[in-house]
């Protein structure tokens, strides 16, 4: 189900927990709400929904992509950026992102994947892991 999108800093703030079978839900839900703004979005959060849980969705390379308790193993290549989001308004605001970063995640079925990723899918990765540490672009 599409659900609306949380605009409020101090709830896009706080740190996400740990997913499990149990919200296999809110991540159909992130998925329905990230496919209805696909024109304008390459990813998303699920606190962006108003669930505080370790899910993300994203774009990568014209396939959808979700990840659950996702995490940042290693980075290199930093670099200064601009980005925006749908959940903060206003226009992009600078942060500092990595060309190169490795990630351990678990797939909708709870298996163990690691993964390099570079380039624009890295950034995307890293705005939406932001969003679960409750870090505000």
């Amino acid at each position: 189900m599409i659900q609306p999108l949380v605009h409020d800093p101090i709830l896009l703030a706080r740190r996400s927990q740990t997913a499990g079978p149990e919200d296999l839900p809110a991540l159909a839900d992130l998925l329905d709400t990230f496919r209805a703004h696909r024109e304008t979005c390459v990813g998303m959060a699920a606190n962006m929904i108003g669930v505080t849980k370790r899910i993300i969705v994203f774009d990568q390379e014209g396939t959808e992509q979700a990840m659950l308790n996702p995490e940042i193993l290693s980075s290199q290549g930093p670099y200064e950026t601009q980005e925006s989001c749908l959940s903060l308004l206003g226009g992009p605001r600078s942060c500092r992102r990595y060309e190169k970063i490795k990630v351990r995640w678990q797939t909708p079925d709870f298996q163990t994947r690691i993964k390099t990723f570079t380039g624009f899918t890295a950034q995307i990765i890293q705005h939406e892991i932001d969003h679960l540490n409750g870090v505000l672009i």
